[in-house]
């Protein structure tokens, strides 16, 4: 087996052991992390505010971002806007202009604008990592804080929180709650490894998957609320998803 596939197996065994413990695991401050339930009515309701919104003045209603801004964070959704002009009769609790943890996107937005949740929970947790990752870099003169030697994918190594004491920041999936790694590149930019949830992907959604399909991300967001938000694109090689460092 190559490398990916014996962390995937690890992986799952870990999981399968340790499920009704995360099932209980909360979010900062108690609130506990209900994925299809408390996002489920936000974005069906954002949903048909925007497909109104659209046919009636010919564009979406989002913020406009710059082409810096990575694919899962870009378009996000004006809730402020639909709701002053009555599309939406209220923001919803979840959203992060209510005091919420998330942003409400628009992804396919040329073909088919559908509304999406990005976890600013991932967002902060991977912004901490990539804090510490810095200070690290910093003053061991430019190495960086990774686990073993051998890369996990090409150009990409396991960051070692232990090393950045950074055990506090470790990530569960909203899509799994599997607990997942963080990747960094050489340049000390750090990621979400999301090859457990693309795999688990795979296997519910029965395709045959080969090495033509371009970002295996897709998957996660046709079977969820949620974008694969600080990740980078995944392809299919051997067997097994594997992340790609962007050029």
């Amino acid at each position: 087996m190559n490398k990916t596939t014996v962390r995937y197996v690890v992986c799952t065994l870990i999981f399968v052991a340790g499920i009704s413990l995360l099932s209980g695991c909360m979010y900062p401050g108690g609130k506990r992390q209900e994925q299809g339930v408390s996002y489920r009515e936000s974005v069906e309701r954002i949903q048909s505010a925007i497909d109104a919104f659209q046919q009636e003045k010919g564009i979406l209603p989002i913020i406009t971002a710059g082409e810096e801004v990575p694919r899962y964070e870009k378009f996000r959704i004006d809730l402020d806007n639909l709701n002053k002009q009555g599309y939406i009769d209220q923001i919803p609790a979840t959203a992060f202009e209510q005091g919420g943890s998330a942003y409400f996107l628009v992804i396919n937005e040329e073909v088919d604008p559908t509304v999406k949740v990005m976890d600013l929970v991932t967002v902060q947790k991977v912004n901490d990592v990539q804090r510490l990752v810095d200070q690290y870099g910093r003053s061991h003169l430019g190495q960086w804080p990774i686990l073993g030697d051998a890369e996990v994918y090409p150009g990409l190594h396991e960051v070692d929180l232990p090393k950045i004491r950074g055990e506090e920041h470790a990530l569960l999936s909203v899509f799994s709650r599997q607990p997942l790694p963080y990747l960094i590149d050489g340049e000390g930019r750090v990621y979400v490894d999301y090859a457990w949830d693309i795999m688990q992907a795979v296997d519910k959604s029965g395709m045959a998957v080969g090495e033509e399909h371009s970002d295996l991300r897709a998957l996660l967001t046709e079977q969820s609320f949620f974008v694969p938000v600080k990740s980078l694109p995944y392809a299919w090689k051997d067997g097994t998803p594997v992340a790609q460092i962007e050029n």
